[in-house]
């Protein structure tokens, strides 16, 4: 066993506070030190022991979550995951907080459902695991991974995608680009979308995050793309010139009717201990889109979306991953590197113009 993720939850509720504590001790790489009631008793628990990662609710008494973190990030940058309700409010107010320096999200369990929290816990989990190997702060230092538990046992896209029926039909003159990411992603998606032009190939993308959040996460790309961006709605067809973001605990895989490709959202079991999961939709672009397609997986961390891009190459699609000094976790692109499913390997500032350059070749 290597050396345990040190927690620090600071949450205004005494029952959330004890419910994560619960959680993240259930896990035998993480171990929570300590917890507290407002951001002030915080900074005093900070200032005697520094946690590997905090947890921090968003409404709280004397500072709310958003100001207490632009003050660490300023200070004294700690992995940072941000903890809410599950609201459509709310899930504006934490896309400040992941543009102010936060790891990722995670959602409130919901106490005394016992299904939900055995499924929400081990996303807890996976999530202050992830943050804990995170790159923050303006000198993206690397940080020694932590924790030496063995991952639970996971289920394939074999759980969600129909069985094949044959090879993809023959290229077309429009590609569609796959995309997937997880931690670091939003802001990392924010920078690859705002460089493409209005007319740029159609992309899909699976954005690891939790319901609710993914709409407003489209919302706000919306608003600062060219590109027209929304969340993914079942039968939606992939045009030029727009994106669909697949919905916060759906599956969403790529299908193809004659010339025309669009998406099917659907529910499922977590695969790669996520929904929506990168394979599933790689996987499915594979078998519908094959060299039509092209695959890019970026930074998080984890191996959802390896045997996708994998079987995607092998399909005859172009497939890209972020490299790891622009990568917040370099853990999906290297594990999709070490399947040799990857042909290029990239700079995020770089693979926009990767994906234009394969438009123009087609």
């Amino acid at each position: 066993m290597g050396k345990k993720i040190r927690v620090l939850i600071i949450d205004d509720s005494a029952s959330v506070r004890q419910t994560l504590t619960s959680v993240l001790a259930a896990d035998p790489a993480i171990e929570v030190i300590g917890t507290a009631s407002d951001p002030f008793m915080a900074a005093k628990r900070i200032q005697e022991d520094i946690p590997d990662v905090i947890t921090l609710d968003v409404e709280m008494p004397r500072m709310d979550g958003i100001t207490f973190l632009r003050k660490i990030m300023a200070q004294r940058p700690i992995p940072v995951v941000m903890c809410s309700s599950l609201t459509e409010a709310g899930s504006e107010t934490l896309l400040q907080a992941l543009e102010a320096g936060a790891v990722d999200i995670i959602v409130k369990p919901r106490i005394g459902a016992a299904d939900y929290l055995a499924e929400s816990g081990m996303r807890i989990c996976e999530v202050v695991k992830s943050a804990a190997q995170a790159r923050i702060g303006s000198g993206r230092s690397a940080r020694r991974p932590v924790g030496g538990a063995s991952p639970q046992a996971k289920l394939t896209a074999d759980a969600v995608l129909p069985p094949p029926t044959g090879k993809a039909m023959a290229r077309t003159t429009e590609m569609v680009v796959c995309v997937g990411a997880s931690t670091g992603g939003t802001e990392a998606l924010r920078e690859m979308l705002e460089q493409l032009p209005g007319n740029a190939p159609g992309i899909v993308i699976v954005q690891h995050m939790p319901e609710k959040f993914t709409a407003a996460f489209a919302r706000r790309l919306n608003g600062l793309c060219e590109m027209e961006i929304k969340e993914a709605e079942d039968g939606d067809t992939v045009l030029r010139g727009h994106v669909l973001i697949a919905p916060g605990d759906r599956h969403m895989l790529l299908e193809r009717q004659g010339a025309r490709y669009y998406v099917s959202v659907k529910s499922g079991p977590l695969v790669s201990r996520h929904r929506p999961s990168v394979d599933v939709l790689f996987r499915s672009a594979a078998r519908s889109a094959g060299a039509n397609a092209m695959g890019v997986i970026m930074t998080g961390m984890g191996d959802d979306g390896a045997r996708g891009m994998e079987e995607m190459h092998q399909a005859g699609a172009l497939t890209i991953a972020q490299d790891e000094a622009s990568s917040v976790v370099f853990g999906m692109p290297k594990e999709a590197i070490a399947r040799g499913g990857v042909d290029r390997i990239v700079p995020l500032d770089q693979i926009a113009r990767e994906i234009l350059a394969q438009d123009r070749r087609r």
